[in-house]
């Protein structure tokens, strides 16, 4: 008998079939849910709001009166800002470099042409100086001063070049390559027995070699304190000459070595030349010693410099180490570097036992150290004008006037030295070890210096990049230059 049984609305019936041995067919009925999918909701299509809804959602009219106020106080301020910089970049007060003339600019090297030749080369040293002159262009060279061009007769033919040396049109070839060069060159006639001083203002042959070598194109003539020729009647009549030639770009000059310094008579003078090459240390007949050489720099830093503009030579024999770091202070303080020839580096240094290295790289060191000092002297401002403040770390109580190496105590210690050169807001700051040992600096010294600054050059050249005051180390001997940069001016 069929069964039937009956589902709810939504489910279907599925009929099974049993065999055919049974009496009649029996039809089961099973439910089976039927699965209707939901309908997808449709799509939300994106609309602008309207300016009540704007209005509604940013806090209404309230909110946006708050709004424009804020934006218009932010613009207030701004532009406030902006004129308050513009004014204190207005009048502050600003540096302004001052027109250096060539040779306030140039670095001197003095050379013998005699030093060139041999027995096979006779008269053949202005040769080898002309072969020379990209070399001296290279280490940043801008003036050549010739010595010993005349023979020292007397009384001395100005016009005559000494035939053992060379020939004027050999000179005459030289000062031609010398200016495509951009090199000026000065005819030294230092220590020779020149006349009278009236008898070298009247004598015809002298004003005539005078204005035969400046139409050559020679830069300038180099006279000796002690001479003859430096007297007051002298250096009018010689201005007179001078100027003649002279023009805003190209003057020409008169140089003074001075051999005899702080003498009333280089004081009268000195107004009437340009250039008065004093010596960083004092004349002494015996080596000097490190004592005596950290005195005297030390007294030289704390001293000032004066009205006339000066020219610096090492001026003693040094060892080779302590030629090193005076190179370094020559180059670095206020006026014109005199250099002369073979300073740039040392021949005897590799017979010194206590050098490691072999002659080509200690001569690339040497060569090295005196291009950079040159080159950066000739690019950067505080070296070239910019003021001088004396930093001493360790003031000596021993006197200035000390010169007897024995009265040193045995405990006695060259002090650390240093000196800042200022333009604006960059600073260059030299610091000297003259003594043996390596000495740090103390972290109390100059607290208005910044704390760190850029390595130029050094000694050693051995120090490069980013260095802090504080970690700086100085070796035995060592000189370094580096350049700080400071908002403000320094006071010490």
């Amino acid at each position: 008998m069929p069964s039937n049984v009956d589902g709810d609305l939504g489910y279907g019936s599925v009929a099974a079939s049993q065999g055919p041995g049974l009496a009649g067919s029996l039809v089961v009925s099973e439910t089976v849910p039927l699965l209707i999918p939901e309908s997808e909701p449709e799509p939300r299509k994106w609309a602008p709001l309207t300016k009540e809804q704007l209005d509604r959602e940013a806090g209404g009219p309230r909110w946006r009166k708050i709004r424009s106020r804020l934006v218009l106080f932010f613009w207030i301020c701004w532009l406030s800002m902006l004129g308050a910089s513009i004014a204190i970049i207005v009048q502050s007060p600003r540096p302004v470099a001052p027109t250096l003339l060539w040779w306030q600019k140039a670095l001197f090297y003095r050379l013998q042409p005699a030093l060139f030749m041999d027995a096979e080369t006779q008269g053949a040293g202005v040769i080898a100086v002309s072969e020379h002159l990209p070399y001296l262009q290279s280490l940043g060279v801008g003036a050549l001063v010739l010595e010993g061009l005349f023979s020292n007769a007397s009384p001395p033919d100005l016009s005559l070049v000494d035939p053992s040396v060379g020939t004027t049109p050999q000179i005459q070839h030289l000062l031609m390559e010398s200016h495509k060069a951009g090199l000026k060159v000065v005819l030294d006639w230092c220590d020779l027995d020149l006349p009278a001083p009236e008898a070298l203002v009247n004598n015809s042959n002298v004003q005539k070699a005078i204005r035969y070598w400046l139409d050559q194109g020679v830069a300038g003539f180099g006279i000796c304190d002690t001479d003859t020729a430096y007297s007051q009647k002298t250096l009018v009549e010689l201005r007179v000459l001078l100027e003649e030639f002279s023009t805003q770009d190209d003057e020409r000059i008169v140089m003074v070595t001075q051999k005899v310094p702080n003498t009333s008579s280089s004081s009268l003078n000195t107004s009437m030349v340009e250039l008065v090459t004093r010596s960083l240390l004092p004349q002494a007949h015996h080596l000097l010693s490190t004592q005596e050489v950290a005195i005297a720099v030390e007294t030289l830093l704390d001293t000032p410099m004066g009205d006339a503009w000066p020219s610096w030579t090492l001026g003693e024999e040094l060892a080779w180490r302590l030629q090193r770091v005076l190179m370094v202070l020559m180059m670095t303080l206020p006026g014109s570097p005199v250099v002369k020839y073979g300073e740039e580096i040392n021949p005897t240094q590799g017979q010194h036992a206590d050098v490691q290295m072999d002659e080509g790289k200690r001569r690339r060191s040497e060569v090295s150290l005196f291009t950079s000092l040159s080159h950066y002297r000739g690019r950067e401002e505080a070296l070239l004008f910019g003021s001088l403040s004396f930093l001493s770390f360790n003031s000596t109580s021993l006197s200035s006037s000390s010169s007897n190496s024995s009265s040193f105590p045995s405990s006695f210690s060259p002090p650390i030295l240093a000196f800042l050169r200022s333009w604006g807001c960059v600073h260059v700051l030299v610091v000297v070890n003259l003594g043996s040992e390596t000495h740090a600096l103390d972290p109390a010294w100059a607290p208005s210096l910044p704390s760190a600054g850029v390595f130029m050059t050094s000694t050693g050249m051995n120090r490069l990049g980013a260095i802090s005051l504080d970690a700086l180390k100085l070796g035995p001997q060592e000189g370094i230059v580096i350049k700080l940069f400071q908002t403000g001016s320094y006071s010490p």
